[in-house]
């Protein structure tokens, strides 16, 4: 039977986004609904209310999420009624060409509920953000969107392994290899920044150089584990990494801001034969012009992380149970925790630098 549920949209290009009356389906084959708990304020979010990832308004937003899985459709076994489960945009097809040579992380044909939710005044059709659509009481998603977690983390905790958190902590880890002893530069402290500092230092790192244009976002990631900070407003990052690695760079550097000039500093910030990853997001028409001789000169990776090339399956339940452990501090990404209809202004404060993390909670 259909519900009609709250949900934040965007109803156009830089429109402020409005909470709307929207209707759920019943889930058909391989889908779920999920009752929504706790879902995160993520960047994403303003792009698409931005027009900056499309133009097929109206988005129903949000899609850092946790919540219980409320209703299953034909053939889903994954997830149960009643399962608390992360949600993630990238479920594996488990066919494609990098699932069967046993790389799902990298899955070229992931896939999203196939009906569509819509406006119940008038049955538009709503585009859910990233496929999942989580400002919102109800959402509707692929099974394989749903990863169950232990269901005594915070759900405002879990949602946030769903976006930002998650594509962090995995540039660390899954795909600049940070390992023990290694030096690491994060540039751009923001929610994936301060991430890649966590799981930097839960990788064993020897030396986390957090490098901001504000104090603020660099006393955060001192908290979480950064050695030494630098702002770049006011010193070069380039030079400042290499004085602080002995004249050489840095064994890794993460790009979290998705711009040219700090893809440059990255590429120069490292050591010879190290490995620059790029987790922050590009618009279209960014372009970079590099020295190819200084390409092959410097040797070494230069990567891009797709959402921390993670596996849900894998690593959700693996960092929920760090963090219950206590070893993997979570809680300092939730800033402030608010209602539905306080998203507008949250991006206001994100935008502002204020917050690590807001978070809508249910």
């Amino acid at each position: 039977m259909t519900q009609e549920v709250r949900g934040v949209i965007a109803p156009g290009r830089n429109e402020p986004v409005r909470v709307a009356r929207v209707l759920v389906p019943d889930p058909g084959p391989g889908e779920v609904v999920v009752r929504v708990l706790a879902c995160g304020v993520c960047h994403t979010d303003l792009h698409y209310r931005e027009g900056g990832i499309g133009d097929d308004f109206p988005f129903l937003l949000g899609h850092e999420a946790a919540g219980t899985v409320d209703a299953v459709g034909p053939g889903v076994t994954e997830v149960a009624p009643g399962d608390f489960v992360v949600l993630n945009w990238r479920a594996v097809c488990g066919r494609c060409r990098a699932c069967l040579r046993g790389r799902p992380w990298y899955c070229f044909d992931t896939h999203n509920a196939r009906q569509r939710m819509t406006l119940a005044d008038d049955g538009t059709e709503l585009t859910p953000a990233l496929g999942i659509g989580a400002f919102a009481e109800k959402t509707l998603v692929a099974a394989g969107q749903c990863t169950r977690v232990d269901g005594s983390v915070s759900p405002a905790v879990a949602g946030l392994l769903g976006c930002g958190v998650m594509a962090g902590i995995g540039a660390a880890i899954n795909t600049g290899g940070v390992g023990r002893g290694d030096s690491v530069a994060v540039i751009g402290c923001g929610g994936v920044g301060s991430a890649a500092v966590l799981g930097s230092r839960l990788a064993g790192a020897s030396r986390i150089i957090a490098v901001d244009l504000d104090d603020r976002k660099l006393a955060a990631a001192s908290g979480l584990g950064a050695t030494h900070t630098v702002n770049s407003r006011e010193t070069d990052p380039v030079e400042a990494i290499r004085e602080l690695t002995g004249g050489f760079g840095a064994d890794v550097v993460i790009e979290a801001v998705g711009r040219p000039e700090t893809y440059r500093q990255a590429f120069y910030a490292r050591d010879l034969a190290g490995t620059v990853v790029l987790v922050g997001v590009p618009t279209p028409e960014m372009t970079i012009e590099l020295p190819l001789l200084d390409v092959f000169g410097r040797g070494g990776a230069l990567k891009s992380s797709w959402y921390g090339d993670c596996l849900p399956s894998r690593d959700f339940p693996m960092l929920v149970d760090l963090h219950l452990q206590g070893r993997l501090d979570l809680d300092a990404f939730v800033s402030e925790t608010i209602a539905l209809d306080e998203v507008e202004s949250a991006f206001d404060r994100m935008g502002a630098g204020e917050v690590l993390r807001s978070v809508v909670v249910l």
